[in-house]
């Protein structure tokens, strides 16, 4: 899409705001809003933005950023304000000298993607996005109980949900988004929106737009969805399971007909190499406190740093489809997640397993639930982190992801990360009052 396309949907649309969104290093969606007028006088330069006010940013000192607009990325919102309709369009963060913004997640994401590309492959993912639809109170604040006792696959006729996920399916349609499929899950009140897969970056892009569509639907209908990765104690989670495959050309890299299984070397060492930095990229994929309460046994969230062919219980699935539609399913990350951050790190663990040819350990086909510690020990089978300070710890040793990161980007998410714990260590919960206020 070119500029002369762009005003042309301005014209006709009637668009009389432009939010020109970027993500901060928690993976927050930000945006400065404008006028048609300020952004096509200015779209090729850049807007000049006060960066120091975003979380992982820059000090006030140093405070003037710049948003340069991904024109392919320009949409009009389907909904509007007043009347008033409004477009968005992403945009990578500039510093004042013309150049990327280290700490810009998105930035990130694209470096490593050039990374991929000198190796000759392009990286494709489809994330399975999970959240919970909550009643709110008269404030129009979240209500932390169930709105629905249903479960997986559930038909709820003439429930508030569904009306929410067909409106959501029919915004992200509008706005360029295919939504492939749309379901309720395991836990009451949980739901499930699928896309089309995409190279990393249009992914990414896709993935915050989804995020926001399902918020601003579920607000519109008066309700109020939640990416948290485990608001409910006792019943599932939402996950972000990530399907990756890397091709060459038009040809799936993780094909080969001729070997074990149909699955290629390049699969192979690239699973090896998620598996040898899988410690470390839990701090990314799963970087809230709360991300360690969804990964414990019996939630069918993963647990154990573990890979196979079809078995759900493993960190890492491969699904039966073979062709171009070989695939890896990655199902620890959460969608609390930056997902370009996320696919970053990923990314680069899986280059490094193709690099140096990092042979993964035999798939299991066992549900490891149910493995004796001692049966564990003999397959060499290690737990994830149980908690974000392991998973910092973890991060903190492991230089590829940390490469991956960008110093600047390290650095800030440390720093938050351990904020959070320190917090949480000392919070005093409800259910330490339960179990202790009358000892």
């Amino acid at each position: 899409m070119d500029i002369e396309v762009v005003k042309s949907i301005i014209d006709k649309e009637n668009v009389r705001f432009i939010r020109l969104q970027f993500t901060d290093i928690n993976g927050v969606l930000k945006n400065v809003e404008v006028t048609p007028e300020v952004f096509l006088n200015s779209w090729e330069e850049g807007i000049m933005f006060d960066g120091s006010s975003i979380e992982g940013f820059v000090r006030i000192e140093e405070s003037d950023m710049y948003l340069k607009p991904n024109l392919d990325t320009f949409a009009v919102l389907p909904w509007t304000v007043d009347g008033a309709k409004s477009a968005r369009v992403i945009c990578d963060v500039y510093t004042p000298d013309g150049k990327p913004f280290e700490g810009d997640p998105r930035y990130r994401l694209k470096r490593m993607m050039e990374k991929a590309k000198e190796l000759g492959y392009t990286p494709y993912a489809g994330p399975e996005m999970e959240f919970f639809i909550l009643p709110t109170s008269e404030k129009g604040e979240p209500v932390p109980e169930f709105l629905d006792h249903g479960g997986y696959f559930d038909l709820l006729p003439l429930s508030k949900a569904e009306e929410i996920r067909r409106d959501i399916a029919i915004a992200l349609e509008k706005m360029g988004v295919i939504v492939e499929a749309t379901h309720h899950e395991v836990a009451p009140s949980q739901h499930e929106v699928d896309f089309k897969y995409d190279n990393f970056l249009k992914t990414a892009d896709n993935a915050q737009t989804v995020k926001l569509v399902i918020k601003t639907m579920a607000i519109f209908h008066g309700y109020y969805a939640t990416f948290m990765p485990k608001p409910f104690f006792g019943v599932n989670g939402s996950g972000m399971h990530v399907h990756m495959s890397l091709f060459k050309g038009d040809q799936n890299a993780f094909y080969d007909p001729n070997k074990p299984l149909e699955l290629s070397d390049d699969l192979r060492y690239f699973v090896g190499g998620i598996l040898k930095h899988a410690k470390a990229l839990a701090a990314v994929t799963n970087p809230t406190v709360n991300s360690y309460k969804r990964l414990v046994p019996g939630y069918e969230a993963p647990v154990y740093i573990s890979w196979s062919v079809g078995n759900r219980s493993a960190l890492i699935r491969i699904p039966k489809a073979r062709g171009q539609a070989t695939r890896i399913e990655y199902r620890s990350p959460d969608p609390s997640c930056n997902i370009y951050l996320a696919f970053a790190a990923v990314l680069a663990a899986g280059l490094d397993g193709i690099r140096n040819k990092i042979e993964p350990p035999a798939p299991v086909e066992e549900n490891i639930y149910h493995m004796s510690l001692e049966k564990r020990k003999e397959l060499s089978i290690e737990s994830l982190p149980g908690n974000l300070k392991e998973a910092i710890e973890e991060l903190k040793k492991d230089d590829v992801i940390i490469d991956a990161l960008g110093e600047h980007i390290f650095e800030k998410f440390v720093e938050a990360a351990e904020k959070d714990w320190k917090e949480y260590s000392t919070y005093v919960t409800n259910w330490e009052l339960q179990r202790y206020l009358y000892l």
